[in-house]
């Protein structure tokens, strides 16, 4: 019953990241070009964005989680 409770606290604490931080960036750097020694190289950068519905979702599940962790103690 420890492992529901370490995954409800788990997946509550990422729900609440979730909101807190709605939106992210992330780096990405591709090979655009190989010419014997030579390489050439490029950073794409993508923004990532959480639907609050989904972070929502994720604390109400965290809760369920815990809730049946600790009734089933």
């Amino acid at each position: 019953m420890k492992s529901i409770l370490m995954a409800g606290a788990a997946i509550l604490l990422l729900g609440l990241a979730g909101l807190a931080i709605p939106v992210f960036t992330t780096n990405q750097t591709k090979e655009v070009a190989k010419l014997g020694d030579v390489h050439v190289e490029a950073n794409e950068t993508q923004q990532h964005v959480i639907p609050p519905l989904v972070a929502e979702g994720a604390i109400a599940v965290g809760i369920v989680l815990l809730v049946v962790g600790a009734v089933k103690r």
